[in-house]
């Protein structure tokens, strides 16, 4: 029982991390510079 679980949870990742990937390459999610925020923030 603890095999099964472990193994479906382990394949919904990989399904979940494959989506993820597949959407950065193409451009879906964009880094955000999140530097350049607080060293603005901080001169204000």
């Amino acid at each position: 029982m603890a095999d099964n679980y472990l193994e479906r949870h382990y394949e919904e990742y990989e399904a979940k991390k494959a989506a993820w990937e597949k959407a950065k390459k193409l451009g879906k999610y964009k880094r955000k510079n999140v530097s350049s925020y607080k060293r603005v923030k901080s001169e204000e």
